[in-house]
């Protein structure tokens, strides 16, 4: 097993200890900090959100992969920054639960995947009014916004967030994924979003696909 395969497998074990020390000795070996992720890290918490659709891990250790992964961008991005290249990045997602909806678990998660995924996250957390989202997105110049709803009462506030998109002549600049509990790919279709994904490492796939495309259309 290569120092890659054993980065993947450090993330899919959920071993911090080993995932730091594999992260520091790359760092020592002058192993391309940038190359450590794209082929050793990322493959592995490719593998985790895998293994949770398969239906082998459950949602506290996809947290605890995506937590791994944390700890070892913590390690390798001061390398990234000192060596003059930068790790690639998706682009940026504005995330939060809908207004009136406390629930965070749900968002928590896939913020989290898609954050150890290669995207930059702005979490606004829970019970997040329409008109806040949209500004935020305009302020970080974001590329989509993601809104979780738990409650059926909560999810016409996706709806909204869509219609307010639309009277601000803003429709055409953010792409929307919508996800929760109680939402639908039926849903999204409904209100107009742009993407739906049931779990978190759909999300990934989702936004991934969302972003690569060159426009809204």
């Amino acid at each position: 097993m290569n120092i890659f395969e054993e980065m993947a497998q450090s993330i899919v074990s959920l071993d911090s200890a080993k995932a730091k020390r594999l992260a520091n000795a790359s760092i020592k070996k002058n192993i391309d900090p940038v190359q450590s992720i794209e082929l050793g890290f990322a493959p592995g918490i490719q593998k985790a959100g895998e293994l949770y659709e398969q239906g082998e891990y459950f949602i506290p250790q996809l947290i605890r992969s995506a937590e791994v992964m944390k700890e070892v961008l913590k390690i390798l991005q001061p390398a990234i920054l000192k060596s003059g290249e930068s790790l690639p990045s998706f682009g940026k997602i504005v995330i939060g639960t809908i207004e009136g909806d406390i629930h965070d678990i749900g968002k928590n998660l896939v913020g989290a995947m898609l954050d150890a995924s290669g995207f930059e996250i702005i979490d606004l957390g829970a019970d997040v009014p329409v008109h806040l989202f949209i500004e935020n997105a305009e302020k970080e110049n974001a590329e989509l916004i993601c809104t979780s709803a738990l409650l059926t009462t909560t999810m016409t506030g996706q709806k909204r967030l869509i219609e307010y998109l639309m009277q601000k002549g803003l429709r055409d600049k953010f792409f929307v994924m919508v996800g929760g509990a109680p939402v639908s790919k039926d849903w999204a279709e409904k209100i107009g979003a742009d993407g739906y994904a049931e779990n978190a490492q759909q999300a990934v796939k989702v936004a991934k696909r969302l972003v690569s495309r060159t426009d809204h259309g």
